[in-house]
């Protein structure tokens, strides 16, 4: 049963790679990679069926993969999870008649929800692929005790910071005693411990604010950053100072970070899959931006600053890039033959990049002297390393000739192909060997 037809539970969005749309605020808390839905008591309610199960702090989203559609149940709804157990045909006509009787013997953890308008449901998560249950009834409980769907942003105490600055006049008025003796060494070390767990407190206080304030910010950036690409894309008569202006503002939100990444905890055995699936979703932009192709060592950076504390290797992230030509994602790896690897957009072309590099080759400079990694890389807007390998490309394809010196590699446009074997000497009147001869005879 597909996704589609359980029309009982709101929709959910996914990203291009398949991964769900989390919300403002909202963490990834626990992946289950193959579970069914199976309604208890109500018949007329749909079954899901083979979906992978994505427990965050505010939902338990239902994701079909092959489709690319998703369900959510809202954590709200539930009005108490059961412990998971098993199904031991319990009731013997239910089995018989029953299409879920397959699954009797997989670990149910039964669910009670408050459906729209105001009616009770029980609906039973079966869990069909070898994982540990028990650790993701555990961490059901704790989404559902901590109600992070309806926890606002926490304000410092009013009256905290008038009891601090009350305690300094109040000690003013107390009569010091001299310290003397071992009574008030005793009362010394006392104080000066008192002293330093006072610190220590105000200093935690002030790191759990400011992490507060940092998850605060990281998630009004994705907002503003979303905002803006909604407003690039159906807005495209903008002149270039505000879209270039928008663009700054994209690459500052881009480096805040990614709100809730993708980590061994959280996804168990789906940890490279659903890695794949973020990163395509975060790269597809950075690589759009800079011309279509990106090194991966750029995008080994760029991705690791973007999901602060929790980095990953780079074994991690080559294993996670290779596993994009199994899901249908917009970005792919490539290996050029000297061995760099780059990850490109599927609509990138070479031919419009060898087009570029031609018409850089015959200005009249560059019939003379060539042209370098860097002078390519500042036509095509991306970094010299990538140029050179669209240079060696173009040379296999027979566009420019290579010549290399101890200044380096220089690259002219090929002219062989505009010479006549059978007529080699004589001279032409027209073509790209006619103006390099002008261009030759003017500098001399």
């Amino acid at each position: 049963m597909s996704v589609a037809a359980a029309d009982w539970l709101p929709s959910a969005a996914v990203t291009a790679s398949g991964r769900p749309v989390l919300s403002a605020g909202e963490i990834e808390r626990h992946l289950l990679p193959l579970i069914d839905l199976e309604p208890e008591e109500n018949p007329r309610l749909s079954p899901l069926r083979g979906c992978l199960l994505a427990l965050t702090s505010h939902r338990l989203i239902f994701l079909h993969e092959a489709s690319l559609s998703a369900r959510a149940l809202p954590l709200a709804s539930i009005v108490h999870p059961y412990p998971p157990h098993r199904r031991h045909n319990h009731n013997p006509l239910r089995s018989l008649f029953s299409s879920s009787s397959s699954s009797s013997h997989h670990p149910r953890i039964r669910i009670q929800i408050s459906l729209p308008p105001s009616r009770s449901e029980v609906v039973a998560v079966v869990v069909t692929c070898k994982a540990d249950v028990d650790v993701f009834y555990g961490r059901l409980l704790e989404a559902i005790r901590a109600r992070a769907w309806e926890a606002a942003a926490a304000a410092a105490p009013a009256g905290g910071a008038s009891v601090a600055e009350g305690a300094p006049a109040e000690e003013d008025l107390a009569i010091r005693m001299p310290v003397v003796g071992v009574a008030g060494i005793l009362r010394k070390e006392q104080e000066t411990w008192e002293s330093a767990g006072q610190n220590l407190q105000d200093a935690f206080q002030d790191l759990n604010a400011l992490m507060s304030k940092a998850k605060e910010m990281m998630e009004l950036a994705e907002k503003m950053r979303q905002k803006l690409l909604t407003n690039s894309s159906s807005q495209s008569n903008s002149n270039d100072e505000e879209m270039g202006s928008k663009q700054d503002m994209q690459d500052l939100l881009l480096s805040v970070g990614i709100v809730s990444p993708v980590t061994k905890e959280t996804a168990g055995a789906l940890y490279h899959q659903q890695l794949s699936r973020q990163l395509a979703d975060f790269v597809r932009i950075p690589v759009e931006r800079a011309g279509g192709m990106m090194a991966l060592v750029d995008v080994y950076c760029l991705f690791n600053r973007a999901r602060g504390t929790e980095l990953i290797s780079p074994e991690d992230l080559l294993q996670a890039c290779s596993l994009w030509e199994k899901f249908d994602v917009p970005v792919m790896l490539r290996k050029f033959d000297s061995g760099v690897k780059v990850i490109q957009t599927k609509t990138h072309s070479d031919d419009e990049v060898f087009a570029r590099i031609s018409s850089l080759a015959q200005k009249p400079d560059a019939l003379l002297k060539g042209i370098s990694p860097s002078d390519a890389a500042f036509t095509l807007g991306i970094a010299p390393a990538l140029a050179k390998e669209h240079l060696l490309n173009a040379e296999n394809k027979g566009l420019v000739c290579r010549d290399v010196s101890p200044d380096g590699f220089r690259f002219y446009i090929n002219l062989f192909n505009e010479i006549d074997p059978q007529n080699i000497y004589s001279p032409k009147t027209h073509g790209l060997y006619h103006t390099w001869i002008s261009v030759a005879m003017a500098a001399h």
